[in-house]
């Protein structure tokens, strides 16, 4: 074979190559003119379904300020927890905004936004007699994620918690940190969403639940559970990760810093504080 021949039929199907794997990369780019946005709809106030099925609370409220700023139409939908991740990958969803807590386990399989919140987590219980009430400063403690940095206060926890039923919300971010304290001690109730737990304490089926704060707030000013109170500690810090934030798939890069640069721009302005101010009565800026 004549060798500058054979070296211009190579240098050309490099091109052809090149020319190739551009199209196709062009061919799989979106434009994002439009999303579609997951969330639970069940979870107030972070998210609520409306009189009339209009999604409303703290983050719908939150994505339509960031879509507008980041110009993309974003169109919200219902979707139970349990279904999110798995169809966020799938394709059904490009978004998913429901208080999700980031985690070192799910940024294996999803991509996060900078977190628009942060937020502790409380038990609750008819009345507040279950676990000791805080001392002092003591109404929020910090626990970093180290068992044995955290051990004092969980074992105090667990002193009182031994014998009794604990609710919690499947997959929940506080899920794990109950199961991997607290299942050698106490039974462990999983509920699917949160207000079933809220039912099960008032009607005395378990003697405690573990939640956001955030949602305590709004779940312990309905009529309904009018005998429910925090009892014991709220407990912060980075056990709990860097905060929530909206999920995306982790092929979307381009998708995720648009996010990202609205989110910023909402937490640098005060929409973030003014909407959690609105929703929880409490400052969650991350």
């Amino acid at each position: 074979m004549n060798v500058p021949s054979y070296i211009t039929r190579c240098l050309l199907l490099n091109v052809v190559l090149s020319m190739a794997a551009t199209l196709s990369l062009d061919a799989q780019a979106k434009d994002w003119t439009t999303v579609t946005v997951a969330t639970e709809g069940s979870y107030e106030p972070w998210n609520m379904t409306l009189p009339g099925g209009k999604l409303g609370g703290f983050e719908p409220e939150l994505m339509e300020n960031v879509c507008a700023r980041i110009k993309i139409k974003c169109e919200l939908v219902a979707q139970d927890w349990d279904g999110m991740i798995p169809g966020l990958q799938a394709g059904k969803f490009d978004v998913l905004v429901d208080a999700i807590s980031i985690t070192p386990e799910r940024e294996k399989i999803i991509a996060f936004s900078r977190p628009h919140a942060a937020t502790p987590a409380a038990f609750v219980s008819v009345g507040s007699g279950v676990l000791p009430k805080p001392v002092g400063n003591g109404q929020v403690v910090r626990l970093s994620g180290d068992p044995k940095a955290d051990k004092p206060t969980v074992d105090l926890l667990r002193q009182y918690l031994k014998g009794k039923t604990i609710g919690i919300q499947s997959g929940s971010v506080y899920t794990q940190f109950i199961e991997d304290n607290f299942k050698d001690i106490a039974t462990i109730r999983v509920y699917k969403t949160a207000p079933e737990h809220d039912l099960d304490v008032v009607s005395g089926r378990i003697d405690v639940a573990f939640d956001d704060v955030t949602y305590w707030v709004v779940a312990l000013a309905k009529p309904e559970n009018k005998t429910l109170g925090f009892t014991g500690p709220k407990i912060a810090g980075s056990i709990w990760g860097p905060g929530e934030a909206m999920a995306f798939r982790q092929s979307d890069k381009d998708l995720q810093e648009k996010f990202n640069a609205g989110v910023s721009a909402a937490v640098t302005d005060g929409t973030v504080k003014k909407l959690a101010m609105k929703w929880f009565k409490v400052d969650v800026t991350p």
